[in-house]
């Protein structure tokens, strides 16, 4: 699901959200996203829910597409990924049972 545009963002930075969206989907279409501006720092920040075991999948997945947008084209994105509460809770009951 792409999210709608968050208040006061450009078409640029509409676009990089897609483009990361699309990205994440492509390898994770069950993902969704939640898109908010931020302040530490400014920007516009992309929280990517999916469920998997190690969010440093997903952060693999974009980091070097990320990073040319925020260094070469000066845009303040940032993506978040996170793991769905319930896997984040179940897990943790496992391991104190």
């Amino acid at each position: 699901m792409i999210a709608e545009r968050a208040p006061g963002t450009t078409e640029r930075l509409d676009a990089a959200v897609a483009e990361l969206q699309g990205m994440i989907l492509s390898r994770y279409p069950e993902a969704s996203f939640d898109v908010a501006p931020g302040t530490d720092p400014d920007g516009l920040y992309v929280t990517a829910t999916v469920d998997v075991a190690d969010t440093d999948e997903v952060f693999d997945l974009i980091v070097w597409r990320l990073l040319d947008m925020q260094v070469d084209e000066g845009l303040p994105v940032y993506v978040l990924p996170v793991r769905p509460v319930e896997r984040v809770v179940a897990e943790r009951r496992e391991r104190t049972t």
